[in-house]
């Protein structure tokens, strides 16, 4: 019985560590410094499985090219409007902070609340293909558990109604 009073006790205090370290920005990571947009494109999925991008097909040999896809958004009325939508769903979401927007291009920071963990998320009107292609990635992490792909769903159904 003592062994397993034991076991319970460490295991409680790891938890609580951890969850201190995530309190204190231990778990935030740091913003990447080659965000935006270049020659049409925003930066490649992460190399795990923590993140989507509606341009994964862009990166044809990319090992996490299947699980990163992830449909565009839609645009409607231009580039500005089309962001200017994107930036009000986007505010009004938990953890949100727009980070930098520009007419074609919006970047926005999602902290969880209790470990206070980063997920960097980018929107860019394709002038061509008329949508707003996106990427969200986890700073830290192997997975993401589905965040970022269930965050980019839930802004597609705010901006279609």
């Amino acid at each position: 019985m003592d062994v397993l009073r034991w076991i319970v006790i460490v295991l409680v205090a790891l938890v609580l560590l951890v969850w201190l370290a995530g309190r204190m920005g231990a778990l935030r990571g740091h913003a990447p410094a080659d965000l935006g947009v270049r020659e049409g494109r925003l930066k490649p999925p992460s190399r795990t499985p923590n993140s989507v991008s509606s341009q994964a097909d862009l990166y044809a040999d990319h090992p996490m090219r299947e699980y990163a896809r992830i449909a565009a958004l839609p645009a409607s009325g231009g580039a500005q409007a089309s962001i200017a939508r994107v930036r009000a769903v986007v505010e009004r979401l938990p953890g949100a902070t727009v980070i930098e927007q520009r007419d074609d291009y919006l970047y926005a920071r999602f902290e969880t609340r209790a470990m206070r963990f980063v997920d960097d998320v980018e929107f860019w009107y394709d002038p061509v293909a008329q949508t707003i292609a996106v990427r969200s990635a986890s700073r830290i992490g192997r997975k993401d558990f589905g965040a970022n792909r269930t965050r980019i769903e839930a802004i597609r159904a705010q901006l279609l109604h």
